[in-house]
Parts: structure tokens; C-alpha cells; sequence
């Protein structure tokens, strides 16, 4: 099956051509389909940075009758020991990050609700659609210490702190997951919107 990717960054866009991906450089809502016409259109971890009204029009004009509009979000619930030591390290090293251990352990999704209260509303009002559902895929993945450290320059506070902050943070998060035996399992709930094309 053909995927095509619209992408606002073109340097995301040239990360994802690297792997052979088509990817055409625009926000979602000014992008022109050019009278193509899709099964689907799928947001990853990104549709809360799209005008959520104006994104699905512009989803409903890109479907094909029946096709699916769905939205994606991955949500990490730290283990309460693992979430303490990495907030132990980020309080040390970035003391005006956002980075915190949750106030209610086990509720990680409790933030993405307005997000997709947000969301469904804006596939509502923007109309072509059926109606909205609500999905949710919990699992558990292991992270070595590598695995973690390699994925988490591309998060938050960290995307912006100088190298040497980087440096010291992946060098204190190690040796608190050293400590932790070099690896914890870390639960998600992947949160799906989804709606079909009238």
C-alpha cells in the first residue's frame, strides 16, 4: 500500500525520505491533495498541533467515501521508582523543567483528555464524518538503559538544553537505570480517534 506523508519540517521530511517514504512539505491544513484521493489518513503523536476543525475538513476532502480518519497518541506511564529517579536527575540538572513524577501514579492518560475532547470535537464540527470512537491499546515495553538513553535527546526539554546538559542528563538517567538492574518496563496506552468518511 502507498503511503504519503504531509509534513509542516522539511527536515522531517527529508529524515523520512531517507527511508523511501513520499513526503510532501505543508501543514495539513493548507496542503492541496490535488484531487487524490486516500483510504486513510493517520496523525501519529501529532494532531494536537493541527487546527483540530480545519485538519479534519481538510482529512474529509482527502478521503474516499468510507475511508478512515485516525488519530494516534502514545502515552508512557513511568514506574513510580523509575519517574522519581530520572526527576531526581532533571531537578539537579534542569531545575526549570517541566519534567515531574505524576501527582497520581497510574493516570498518565488524565493530560490527554482535553487533547482528544479537542480533537473529537473538531471531527464533529468540521463534518463529513460518522461518528467519533474511542479507542485504547494497553501494552508494556522493555527498555534496556541504551534503548532509553538513544530515544531521549528527541524529547521535550531536551530538544532545547545545550549539549553538555544533554550530556550530563543521559550520564545521570544511566546510572539511575543502572541501579535499576540496566532496564525497567514501562507501561503505555495508545489512545486512537477514529471516525469514518461519510
Amino acid at each position: 500500500m502507498p503511503v504519503l506523508g504531509v509534513e509542516p519540517d522539511a527536515r522531517m521530511a527529508d529524515f523520512a525520505r531517507r527511508d523511501g517514504l513520499r513526503v510532501e512539505v505543508a501543514r495539513l491544513e493548507e496542503w492541496d491533495p490535488a484531487g487524490r484521493v486516500f483510504d486513510a489518513v493517520v496523525s501519529g503523536t501529532a494532531w494536537h498541533w493541527i487546527d483540530p476543525v480545519e485538519g479534519a475538513r481538510k482529512a474529509a476532502q482527502a478521503l474516499r467515501p468510507s475511508g478512515r480518519l485516525a488519530l494516534f497518541w502514545h502515552v508512557f506511564q513511568l514506574p513510580p521508582v523509575v519517574a522519581e529517579a530520572f526527576a531526581e536527575v532533571y531537578r539537579r540538572l534542569l531545575p526549570d523543567s517541566p519534567f515531574r513524577p505524576p501527582a497520581r501514579p497510574g493516570r498518565a492518560v488524565d493530560p490527554y483528555e482535553p487533547i482528544l475532547v479537542n480533537s473529537a470535537n473538531g471531527i464533529r464540527d468540521a463534518g463529513g464524518f460518522g461518528d467519533v470512537q474511542r479507542w485504547r491499546f494497553d501494552w508494556e515495553h522493555r527498555y534496556t538503559r541504551d534503548e532509553w538513553l538513544d530515544q531521549m535527546p528527541t524529547q521535550g526539554t531536551l530538544t532545547q538544553a545545550p549539549a553538555e546538559v544533554v550530556d550530563q542528563v543521559l550520564a545521570g538517567v544511566g546510572e539511575a537505570i543502572d541501579a535499576m538492574g540496566g532496564g525497567f518496563t514501562m507501561s503505555y496506552a495508545t489512545m486512537v480517534l477514529t471516525a469514518a468518511r461519510l
